[in-house]
C-alpha cells in the first residue's frame, strides 16, 4: 500500500459514520449511516469520505435539535429533502419510515419537494409507507405490483377520471387525499352529471371521431348502461376500437336487460359507420 492510500484509509478510519465501498466498475464510493433508538440508519452514498461526514454530522443534528424543522432545510444541505423528513418524523414521532412521510395528529403528509406535499388519513399510512409516490404530468401514482396504478383509484375514483368532472375535493384543497374531502361525482365512463334548469342530470357522451351524444338520463344506473348500448351499436356497425363498458355492481342480469332494452339511445349512432 502506497504512502497516500494509507493516509487517506486513516483520514476515513477518523470519520465517524463513513464507510469505504466499491462500485462493480471498481469506482470508490463512500456510505454514510448512524445509530438512533437503536435504529441503524442509511443516509445514502455519496463520491467523497468529506461528502458522507457531512451527511453524517448533518443527521445527528437534525436527530438531537429539535428547533430544526422541514422549513431549516437548505438546498446547500448534505442530506437529500427526503432524508430531512424522515429523520424529522423519527425524531418527533418515534416512527422511521423509508418515504418521506411526517406524521401529524389527524393525518399524516407525504412531502414530494420542501414545497409540494399531499395529505392523507392516518389509515393510508401503512399503505404509503411502502408505496412510494410519484407525479407525472399533474397525476400521483405508485408502482404496485409491477404497474403504475393512479392513487385516486385507491379511493373508488377511476384512474381516467377528471376533477371538477367526474370527482371533487370538498375543501378546494387538490393536495388533500382525506377520504372525508373526496366526493365521486360520476362512476361511470362516458357519463358527466349536469345541472340543467336546477335539477341534475347525467349526459352520456362516446368518443367516436369525436364525442357523440348518446343521451341524456335523470338516473345515473341508465346512464351507465345507455353507454354500454351505444358499445354494442357501434361495434354491430363495424367499429373495431377497444371500448370498455361499464360494469353496474349489484344489479341483477333481469333488471339489467330490462333497463338495456327500454333505454333509448342517440338515433345518430344506427348510422354512424368506420
Amino acid at each position: 500500500m502506497t504512502e497516500s492510500r494509507k493516509k487517506a484509509k486513516q483520514h476515513i478510519e477518523h470519520m465517524a459514520g463513513v464507510f469505504p465501498a466499491v462500485k462493480k466498475s471498481g469506482e470508490p464510493y463512500f456510505r454514510a449511516s448512524l445509530t438512533y433508538r437503536r435504529k441503524h440508519i442509511s443516509l445514502g452514498s455519496f463520491p467523497t469520505p468529506d461528502m458522507a461526514h457531512a451527511a453524517y454530522r448533518e443527521g445527528n443534528v437534525i436527530l438531537t435539535d429539535s428547533t430544526l424543522t422541514l422549513n431549516s432545510y437548505t438546498a446547500s444541505s448534505p442530506l437529500s429533502f427526503e432524508k430531512w423528513v424522515i429523520l424529522i418524523n423519527f425524531r418527533d414521532n418515534g416512527l422511521y419510515f423509508g418515504n418521506p412521510i411526517y406524521v401529524g395528529s389527524r393525518m399524516f403528509y407525504y412531502y414530494l419537494s420542501p414545497t409540494d406535499s399531499l395529505k392523507f388519513d392516518p389509515d393510508d399510512l401503512f399503505y404509503y409507507s411502502s408505496h412510494k409516490i410519484m407525479q407525472r404530468g399533474g397525476h400521483y401514482f405508485v408502482a404496485d405490483y409491477g404497474m403504475q396504478v393512479s392513487i385516486v383509484s385507491r379511493y373508488g375514483i377511476k384512474p381516467y377520471a377528471r376533477e371538477g368532472i367526474d370527482f371533487r375535493f370538498i375543501n378546494g384543497d387538490s393536495t388533500d387525499f382525506r377520504r372525508e374531502n373526496l366526493e365521486i361525482l360520476n362512476i361511470y365512463r362516458g357519463v358527466t352529471r349536469e345541472q340543467k334548469k336546477g335539477q341534475y342530470v347525467y349526459t352520456v357522451r362516446i368518443h367516436v371521431r369525436g364525442n357523440y351524444l348518446v343521451g341524456r338520463y335523470a338516473d345515473q344506473t341508465e346512464a351507465a348502461i345507455a353507454y354500454n348500448k351505444a358499445i354494442d351499436v357501434l361495434r354491430k356497425n363495424g367499429f373495431r376500437k377497444n371500448f370498455t363498458p361499464n360494469y353496474i355492481e349489484g344489479l341483477p342480469p333481469r333488471r339489467y336487460v330490462e333497463i338495456y332494452t327500454a333505454i333509448q339511445i342517440s338515433p345518430r349512432l344506427y348510422q354512424c359507420r368506420p
